[in-house]
């Protein structure tokens, strides 16, 4: 992504400012009033409109000093041409999210993981089980609402204190959100700081690894330390996955293949097409009941499988189970469930443009680069915006969207890669959202898990270091990646 930023030295700081409070304060009526039902769905197109509400407040601002409309729009389409690869990739994890779960990989994943469960190791298990769900999903929110709720069921009948089996839920399934390349927040963030997925992914293992490794030492303490009595009954899930899928290990060669092609450093567009089309031969091969369902033909036909398929890729898909706990984990959304946040990236492009064009976005890096002295400042800056915005705004998207598109010339002028600035978006922006009972992560999490937000919260390991280990990493100056040549104004 192109990080030049125009100047408008007629522009004041304050000016500048006044399209990002505007922002902010329509965003946080949006979510926190207006959509703040638990059926309200601020994603849905009240935050994309809001965007461009933000856009007409900066164009506004850019007609009193002189900036000409053509030159905004200019700008808006250079930025939106810049986040094409994004969006591309966004619908092929779409499109593999959707194949992976018809031809019953995640559900395998999850038979074969809830089958280790026991008393002594529980709180780790449930970590690395949600990790696990989380990576193959890309989606915290699927992973508590699915083996989440199972597994505060069977936390409670072994007596464990239920925030701490929520905290071990929302940190192994953050994690996975974090790392997986079918997470939309895994997608924004280097779309918005200007690298690509995968160098984000490899860069941001750096912190979040270790984070990892404390998080589980710290489970496993945990674990040792409480008196339990019980046992982990599993047999309604585990029975009802088989009802509804063939689970065979077979099935996690599709998994090993992709991994392996991302290892050897093959495109990621070339890598998901690949995983998602054997995805699909491997459905009909070892799904054929569940390919027939989604048609509703009686037997496997050329077509019947093609559209099966096809459907998989593309749209919504439900198969059908007695389990009421399951039926979102058999749910994908396909290509079609990655529209919205490709409709927020297209909106931010046109406020993050418009900012552009009127010298706003240089204004605002210039006090920040005066602010932040040092590389930690910068770093430490970056925190506190999405930290701040996580609480005003109430939305990991928008954390991850505004101080994305405002720091990233900032990093730029100090010599950084735009990989730091997506790590630490994904390390402050993601993962602490869960833990604001307003956000609508902290609110969905605590509804969908049954447990209070502030009761789960002291366990949250995961999502309580991630912040501080990036601090440590740029205080130090552990792995701060620099560009190789910087680009002069």
């Amino acid at each position: 992504m192109d990080t030049k930023i125009i100047k408008n030295r007629e522009l004041k700081l304050w000016e500048a400012l006044i399209p990002v409070f505007a922002l902010i304060g329509m965003l946080a009526y949006n979510v926190l009033f207006a959509y703040n039902g638990p059926d309200d769905n601020a994603l849905g197109g009240s935050n994309q409109f809001i965007l461009l509400l933000g856009g007409a407040v900066a164009a506004i601002m850019g007609y009193f000093t002189k900036v000409p409309f053509h030159k905004m729009l200019d700008e808006v389409a250079n930025n939106i041409k810049s986040t094409a690869g994004a969006i591309l990739i966004l619908l092929m994890v779409g499109a593999l999210a959707g194949t992976w779960m018809v031809s019953g990989i995640i559900p395998s994943m999850i038979y074969y993981g809830l089958q280790i469960l026991s008393p002594a190791v529980f709180l780790p298990a449930t970590l690395i089980i949600c990790s696990v769900i989380s990576i193959a999903t890309g989606s915290s929110w699927t992973t508590s609402a699915t083996v989440g709720i199972a597994l505060i069921g069977i936390g409670g009948a072994l007596g464990f204190d239920l925030g701490m089996v929520a905290g071990a839920v929302v940190s192994g399934a953050y994690f996975g959100d974090k790392l997986s390349p079918m997470s939309d927040t895994t997608n924004l963030a280097p779309a918005m700081a200007g690298t690509d997925l995968f160098t984000h992914i490899k860069y941001m293992s750096l912190t979040t690894i270790p984070t990892y490794i404390i998080t589980l030492l710290l489970f496993i303490i945990l674990g040792i330390s409480v008196d339990v009595t019980g046992e982990a009954n599993t047999d309604d899930l585990l029975n009802s996955i088989t009802a509804s899928f063939n689970v065979t290990p077979w099935l996690f060669l599709v998994p090993v293949i992709v991994i392996g092609l991302i290892v050897k450093k093959t495109e990621p567009l070339v890598a998901l097409l690949v995983g998602t089309l054997l995805a699909g031969i491997f459905a009909i091969i070892f799904q054929p009941e569940v390919v027939n369902g989604i048609t509703g033909a009686n037997s496997m036909t050329f077509k019947s499988a093609y559209k099966g398929v096809m459907e998989a890729i593309t749209s919504k898909v439900v198969v059908p189970t007695e389990n009421k706990t399951l039926i979102d984990l058999f749910t994908s959304g396909g290509m079609a469930k990655m529209l919205p946040t490709i409709w927020l990236i297209i909106c931010a492009m046109v406020f993050g443009g418009i900012m552009d064009a009127i010298g706003a976005l240089s204004r605002i890096s210039e006090s920040l680069l005066k602010l932040a002295h040092s590389t930690f400042g910068l770093f430490a800056s970056t925190v506190g915006s999405c930290l701040a915005l996580n609480i005003t705004a109430s939305d990991q998207y928008l954390a991850i969207v505004v101080p994305g598109k405002m720091f990233a010339k900032a990093y730029k002028d100090k010599g950084l890669a735009p990989e730091n600035l997506s790590r630490t978006l994904e390390d402050t922006g993601t993962v602490t959202s869960v833990l604001v009972p307003w956000n609508t992560c902290g609110a969905y999490q605590a509804g969908t898990l049954g447990v209070p937000t502030l009761d789960y919260l002291p366990f949250a390991f995961f999502n309580i270091l991630s912040p501080f280990m990036t601090l440590i990493f740029a205080a130090f100056n552990i792995k701060i990646r620099q560009l190789i040549n910087t680009i002069k104004e």
